[in-house]
């Protein structure tokens, strides 16, 4: 395997970042947990989306503001490397991993479970080798391919999401919801801002894409400037999508217990709405959404791997590597592909615990390392103490109250995790008493 160390091609502009984005988020993530938060937030879905919107929103400017100050490939764990402390740096990015290296396994294992569905004599672990397989050639085979790919998958997942918007309009306008359109799934008397936090808490999986193309700005043509309008594009794209859809569908099902299935909810009320065909139109969309969405995960994981292997906290003989001809970090991609096998026993609460601890970690400290550059710059630097501090410490607020709405299982996963880490770390840097290893970065000509 020929392999060089050192930097990552510039190939992307903004258009290929913002679909890779997106197809990391997973437009069907609407559909998965549409049920799920009706009944936890009594009917006021699109009202927890719009909470959650919000709290990414001044989220996504802050990694824009990180990414103009460190267009490099590690994304959280960069920043707060930079700004803070490297030792704090790794706890991050060792954090932030969980969400980078689950989120594979888990499309593997909502594959094995849609195509168990459709032809249930054939065994759910070949469909996830297959899945795992497909994405690791298509992302060993380089950059461009995956974004080509993942571009056609969520122009088709928004094709049958706004056909499935359709016929739920029109089902509504044939009498099929209680009293036509209403305002009350964004606000009504039984209102309750507790519960709309705790529904806002699982749908921050749903913005998982725009902060994993930060570890794409390696990649990025003239990323100071691209990446930024990508990263708040793709989370004001994605939040007016979601909160839409969700309008209409709590529209149709104001109280989703009257349906048999509240776990997969959509596909029951694609088969209400449209009948056979139309279900198994929205089944394929399930599947290429968790294609592009584990194919995405993939890119952004070997990336983030990179830039820590690059960095020497990881092994650099294997994580710091780019194959000389497709200059992607075959070793990582490898290496995750091998890892998502464990969705041959992994279960799906599990995996999702751990990915939300991952999230919020990585959210939190790129907001807190916006504040920390404010004020370790403030004197040598023209900064807006709205823009650099206001405004991410108002997306803190929202994510420290998220973290009191996770669950006790992803508290204790996490937890753990964290301290492995922190024993890792306590060995590579023999008791702090020496820095972590760091990739001293030279722009190529």
């Amino acid at each position: 395997m020929g392999s060089s160390q050192g930097m990552l091609k510039r190939t992307l502009g903004v258009t290929p970042i913002v679909f890779l984005g997106l197809a990391y988020m997973s437009p069907f993530a609407v559909f998965d947990t549409f049920g799920v938060v009706s009944k936890e937030t009594n009917g006021h879905v699109p009202a927890s989306y719009i909470l959650i919107t919000i709290a990414i929103l001044f989220t996504a400017l802050s990694y824009g503001k990180m990414v103009k100050q460190f267009p490099d490939a590690g994304s959280a764990y960069t920043y707060t490397k930079k700004t803070m402390s490297p030792q704090l740096g790794f706890l991050v990015g060792w954090s932030a991993l969980l969400d980078y290296l689950f989120l594979p396994m888990i499309n593997a294992v909502l594959a094995g479970i849609y195509l168990s569905a459709s032809f249930p004599n054939v065994p759910s672990w070949v469909w996830v080798i297959g899945l795992i397989l497909i994405i690791t050639i298509m992302n060993i085979a380089g950059i461009k391919i995956a974004v080509t790919a993942n571009t056609l998958f969520v122009l088709f997942q928004l094709l049958v999401a706004i056909i499935f918007v359709i016929l739920t309009i029109r089902a509504i306008i044939s009498g099929d919801g209680n009293s036509g359109f209403e305002w009350s799934p964004f606000y009504s008397k039984d209102i309750s801002l507790s519960l709309l936090f705790s529904g806002a808490s699982i749908l921050a999986l749903s913005f998982l894409g725009f902060d994993a193309v930060t570890t794409l700005a390696e990649e990025t043509i003239n990323p100071e400037k691209n990446i930024p309008k990508a990263i708040f594009l793709i989370a004001l794209i994605g939040g007016i999508f979601f909160i839409g859809v969700t309008f209409f569908m709590q529209n149709l099902y104001p109280d989703v217990s009257v349906l048999k299935n509240i776990d997969g909810a959509s596909p029951e009320i694609a088969k209400h709405i449209g009948g056979i065909l139309f279900q198994s139109i929205f089944t394929s969309g399930a599947l290429i959404s968790v294609l592009a969405s584990g194919l995405a995960a993939q890119t952004s994981a070997s990336r983030l791997l990179f830039a820590m292997g690059r960095d020497g906290v990881l092994p650099r003989k294997w994580f710091g590597h780019l194959h000389r001809k497709s200059q992607t970090p075959i070793f990582n991609i490898i290496f995750i592909g091998i890892l998502s096998l464990c969705a041959l026993f992994l279960d799906l609460v599990t995996a999702t615990s751990l990915i939300n601890f991952g999230a919020f970690t990585a959210f939190s400290f790129v907001n807190l390392s916006v504040i920390m550059f404010y004020w370790k710059n403030k004197a040598s630097m023209d900064m807006s103490f709205i823009g650099y501090v206001v405004f991410p410490a108002i997306g803190l607020a929202f994510l420290i109250y998220l973290w009191f709405s996770l669950d006790k299982l992803a508290m204790i996963f996490g937890l753990s995790w964290f301290s492995l880490g922190l024993i890792y770390l306590l060995w590579i840097t023999r008791g702090f008493k020496v820095k972590p290893p760091e990739y001293q970065f030279v722009e190529n000509a």
